[in-house]
């Protein structure tokens, strides 16, 4: 399992992540706080206080693409 803390803020970023975390098989979660979503899920992710850096947890230790598309959310 990777883990990194991400930063969505925008209605288009929202949909732009969604769009690129479903092409992947595995299991994708954020966590913000005690509640952990599904993040292949728009609603999920609505949900969420996006004006907090949140934590994205990805369930495959092969997953560099997806990382390397992810890039421009993951904060450093």
């Amino acid at each position: 399992m990777k883990t990194a803390n991400i930063r969505i803020n925008t209605i288009n970023d929202v949909k732009d992540f969604v769009t690129i975390v479903t092409k992947c098989n595995y299991d994708v979660d954020i966590v913000s706080g005690r509640y952990a979503i599904d993040a292949k899920s728009i609603m999920g992710i609505f949900s969420l206080d996006l004006s907090k850096t949140l934590e994205l947890r990805v369930h495959s230790d092969d997953c560099d693409e997806l990382m390397a598309e992810l890039e421009k959310y993951i904060e450093k």
